[in-house]
């Protein structure tokens, strides 16, 4: 009779037996061995036992509990409920990730274009006749001009996706 009523309250409080096994601080196994009537708790154990499972001592040792459909839908829906809370934590957390990389993304362009003003185009000004000045004036001639080109466009989305992630009040 005991065994089959921890097992009852147990599942119709949607806990598995390793999940009440950490509310007592013992070994599923020992669940185990209750519920299947191998051994019973001691008293201090029985009373942690009615206080995990919410449930009076009486009840535990009284007669057959019978599983009920409610608390089987119950368990299910709180089960939901946190894991809708974890869906929301996560998409809050992505969130709040890509707002703040768009705003790095920003500062980056910004920064960017300001070295490109302070430095002038230096590269017009070398000696393209020796090979390791022509390559490297080569490359950053083309850094520039993709820059100038993408930038602007690169900025203008950066800043309507930080509105768009900004956090609303």
């Amino acid at each position: 009779m005991l065994n089959e009523n921890i097992k009852t309250i147990r599942k119709s409080k949607g806990l598995s037996q390793q999940e009440l096994a950490v509310k007592l601080n013992v070994v599923r196994q020992t669940i185990s061995k209750w519920e299947q009537g191998l051994s019973v708790p001691d008293s201090d154990l029985l009373i942690s036992l009615s206080e995990a499972l919410e449930t009076p001592v009486s009840t535990l040792l009284g007669e057959t509990v019978v599983e009920t459909e409610v608390d089987a839908v119950k368990a299910l829906s709180e089960k939901l409920e946190i894991i809708n809370l974890q869906f929301a934590r996560r998409k809050a957390l992505r969130r709040k990730v890509l707002h703040w990389s768009l705003i790095a993304l920003c500062v980056v362009v910004v920064a960017i274009s300001a070295a490109l003003v302070v430095v002038n185009s230096p590269y017009l000004g070398w000696d393209f006749s020796d090979p390791e000045i022509a390559v490297a004036g080569t490359a950053f001639h083309a850094f520039e001009w993709l820059f100038v080109r993408l930038a602007p466009m690169a900025l203008i989305a950066a800043i309507g996706g930080i509105y768009l992630t900004r956090e609303k009040a």
